[in-house]
């Protein structure tokens, strides 16, 4: 079973997401912050793709993203924002996402998504 990681400080969007994403066969966790996200990253480096936001209280999803990053992490990242602009996606590739999707999501687009950047992974090793 793969596990995702939602970071989102929308706690009802975490909820139904992680609720949704299990209901298809998906092991998953949520933090509501940045910092928490390196936890428990930190915590579980065995951990398959995370869910990540930019615009959060405190650490954005940007410094996440570059910190994931330097301490040399591999896990895939797909960005889930509501401040999509091609700025915010250039960077995100930049530091290492593997796509970008803008809220309001689609929730079978981000499936589709999710699985071909979870196969992809496969592929490379």
């Amino acid at each position: 079973m793969e596990s995702v990681l939602i970071v989102d400080d929308d706690l009802d969007l975490c909820t139904v997401l992680s609720e949704d994403l299990k209901e298809i066969g998906y092991d998953t966790s949520f933090v509501t912050a940045a910092d928490k996200a390196l936890d428990f990253v930190i915590e579980n480096p065995d951990t398959d793709l995370i869910l990540l936001d930019l615009k959060m209280p405190g650490k954005d999803g940007l410094q996440f993203l570059r910190e994931l990053r330097d301490k040399q992490f591999e896990t895939k990242v797909i960005v889930l924002t509501a401040y999509a602009d091609v700025r915010s996606a250039i960077d995100s590739a930049r530091y290492g996402a593997s796509d970008f999707i803008s809220k309001p999501y689609d929730l079978d687009e981000l499936i589709i998504t999710m699985r071909r950047v979870l196969q992809k992974e496969e592929h490379e090793n």
